[in-house]
């Protein structure tokens, strides 16, 4: 099958030009959505901007890509990160692109997007002011891919103006298919970190950063100021390893500063002659002044090296790379605010060399699904009556271990407030489907995430051998999203409760009975719910309406109602639409008609269905909020799927969001048809049935 990309060059080689996108054409809307900039935009292809463009620069390692006038620095330290690892670097930018002849135009890349590796296709039209570039761009060379790559991610958001809302950590999930996580590393004057967690954390097919973040995004986002040893704010320094240095000297560090700080950290950072290092590297070394590089304790021309030996020190030396350098495992906990790691399965890590020794690899699971306004969308554990109408999951694992829970809205213009909750379901015995109301009020949860309105929110936690339920929800019901949610471990799976459809009661229990019911058989089953008390008076009115054999059609049995019920809002049942159902489901001699003892099977059972109907209408009587049809319906009698509780929001909701007693009464009828139909088919009892054309279509228009 010809993808996109190459059906668009053969069509631009066809007509001889270059390739225009119209999904994301070069005007001002596509650079600002929102405000107006002072200044109107040149769009310009590579060729117009420099005389030799080229895509991707191989001959230098070195990363030199700078924000331009209006770029986002911290798109620029998202795409440092990227380009230190280069096989995740050419995942997502093909190396099989470039300006050479023939040339069309179109450049393609693919990046994590709600939940799966999109391929995202862009011209080369770029935003520039007075002929050089408004954003991304390199600084000493001619690559552009950085400004290409850049416009295929605004192409995601609808506008470059959207990236300025982004965030760090939303970006490398986006770049590398990974799972972010943003771990601080001291509260206060509490270390948090430990060498033995960082020695984990570099175990596994993760990548590990450590930045500053002192304030709120939008206040570090575009910060470039440097502390007085080099370390820049909005900066994401790769941790690369851990070693130990071994001392000549006895004495490390002087103990005449912080000397109650030097004491709590002896068991971590000196151990005899020893002390812990790490090995740090700059992404923006090359775009930095070298008076900016780090100039603390164990940098190039630190006094510390003096103090070992030759050879320990020749040793360390060896093992640094363009832009890095070492520090103190004491002085980066001092330095840094958190380590923001990447963690990265191992299908997706496979292509990262960098990760290719790793001890442990992440195994992933992934479900995706949706949050759906009465269906799915019950908000978070403050709405007791919704909750549990939530997608359910159910994790297994098989030996005590540290899993990562991570949920990714797909939500990108208008993003909800999200987050997960976690409970224990070993007490949970013959679990055959969706847990109930009852049991979120009885049992509490395990693990509660924060809820934010970020795209994506993970949270670590240390979990015992078992079962445990992940609900992932907005934090209001009734909020519409797609969503996915992704869980990294060892010895995990991951598997949707779904509740199967069936008929717990019958709804309709006279409904089958060839038994007259007596009049004073009706009044005794009148719980007065509202219906009219007696039985007795409808049959005078009955019998006028009624023809020689004393039976109505669907029209006489709409004007009898409305002559009987005793409200306008139980009268709403009254429509000849809910009257074609019951005369349908109870005429069992195919003519259209009723007789006086099916009307009155039929009123028993509309008072049952309204005291059903009253009992889920707490807050404003009469009115049914759809997150509660669920539960309504298996009062009456119904246990419904995920999918046939849709298929009944979709035909009965109103645009409030709410069921009258009208939409409650047919939905019943309807359900009550299908499984009549179907058990009447279902001669083996095996839940098949086989049906023509002729039937099928009778069944359709009965229900």
């Amino acid at each position: 099958m010809t993808s996109s990309y190459e059906r668009i060059k053969s069509e631009c080689k066809q007509k001889g030009v270059l390739w225009e996108d119209e999904d994301f054409p070069a005007t001002q809307s596509s650079v600002f959505y929102h405000q107006t900039p002072p200044f109107t935009f040149q769009w310009k292809r590579p060729h117009e901007i420099v005389s030799n463009p080229v895509f991707v620069n191989d001959s230098t390692a070195q990363f030199d890509i700078v924000p331009g006038k209006m770029g986002d620095r911290w798109l620029v330290s998202c795409l440092g990160v990227l380009y230190l690892s280069k096989g995740l670097f050419y995942r997502v930018v093909p190396a099989d692109q470039n300006f050479d002849k023939p040339y069309y135009g179109v450049f393609r890349f693919r990046l994590w997007w709600c939940g799966e590796w999109l391929e995202v296709l862009v011209d080369d039209r770029l935003p520039t002011i007075n002929g050089k570039l408004a954003f991304l761009q390199a600084q000493n060379s001619n690559s552009f891919w950085p400004g290409l790559l850049e416009k295929a991610y605004a192409k995601l958001h609808g506008s470059y103006e959207a990236l300025k809302y982004g965030t760090l950590l939303d970006g490398l999930a986006d770049l590398t298919g990974g799972i972010t996580e943003s771990i601080s590393i001291k509260v206060d004057t509490s270390i948090l970190i430990r060498p033995p967690l960082l020695h984990s954390l570099l175990d596994t097919t993760s990548i590990i950063t450590c930045t500053i973040n002192n304030g709120t995004m939008a206040q570090i986002r575009n910060q470039t100021e440097a502390l007085p040893n080099g370390i820049h704010i909005g900066i994401n320094y790769r941790l690369c390893s851990m070693d130990k240095v071994l001392f000549g000297c006895k004495i490390w560090p002087p103990v005449t500063n912080n000397s109650h700080l030097l004491l709590s950290y002896q068991a971590e950072t000196i151990m005899g002659d020893t002390v812990q290092l790490v090995r740090l590297r700059n992404p923006l070394a090359q775009t930095l002044s070298k008076s900016s590089s780090f100039n603390g304790d164990w940098s190039s021309f630190s006094s510390s090296w003096e103090r070992v030996t030759m050879n320990e020190r020749n040793r360390l030396v060896e093992q640094l790379d363009q832009g890095e350098f070492w520090m103190s495992f004491y002085d980066m906990t001092q330095t840094f605010t958190h380590l923001e790691c990447v963690h990265l399965d191992s299908d997706t890590a496979r292509d990262e060399p960098q990760l290719a020794d790793k001890s442990r690899r992440w195994l992933m699971r992934l479900y995706q699904g949706t949050w759906k306004r009465g269906v799915t969308a019950g908000g978070c554990r403050n709405n007791p009556d919704s909750f549990h109408i939530n997608p359910q999951l159910q994790l297994f694992l098989s030996e005590k271990e540290d899993v990562i829970i991570s949920v990714n809205q797909h939500s990108v213009l208008e993003p909800k407030v999200i987050g997960f909750t976690v409970y224990n379901l070993n007490s949970v015995q013959n679990l055959s489907g969706c847990l109930s109301k009852n049991f979120f009020k009885k049992h509490k949860s395990l693990v509660n995430s924060q809820y934010t309105n970020s795209r994506q929110i993970s949270h670590r936690c240390s979990l015992d051998p078992g079962r445990y339920l992940i609900m992932a929800t907005t934090f209001e019901p009734a909020e519409e999203a797609s969503f996915s949610v992704r869980v990294l471990g060892s010895t995990i799976r991951l598997a949707l409760l779904e509740t199967q459809t069936m008929l717990l009661l019958d709804p309709f229990p006279l409904l089958n009975s060839n038994a007259k019911i007596s009049i004073d058989s009706a009044n005794n089953n009148n719980n007065n719910n509202g219906v009219a008390c007696s039985t007795a008076q409808y049959e005078p009115v009955f019998m006028q309406l009624a023809d020689d054999q004393r039976t109505l059609n669907c029209f006489d049995l709409q004007e009898l109602l409305e002559a009987c019920l005793p409200n306008d809002y139980i009268r709403s049942c009254a429509s000849i639409d809910v009257c074609r159902q019951v005369v349908c489901l109870m005429d069992k001699s195919n003519r259209g008609r009723i007789n006086f003892n099916d009307f009155n099977k039929f009123m028993i059972n509309l008072k049952t269905w309204w005291g059903v109907f009253k009992m889920h209408t707490k807050e404003k009587s009469g009115i049914l909020k759809a997150e509660r049809l669920r539960d309504a319906l298996f009062d009456v009698g119904f246990q419904l799927s995920t999918d046939n509780i849709s298929i009944l929001i979709l035909r009965y909701m109103r645009r409030d969001g709410t069921l009258r007693l009208a939409d409650f009464i047919s939905a019943i009828l309807h359900l009550t048809m299908a499984f009549e139909l179907f058990k009447a088919k279902d001669t083996n009892q095996d839940g098949i049935i086989s049906m023509g054309m002729t039937e099928w279509i009778k069944s359709v228009f009965m229900c």
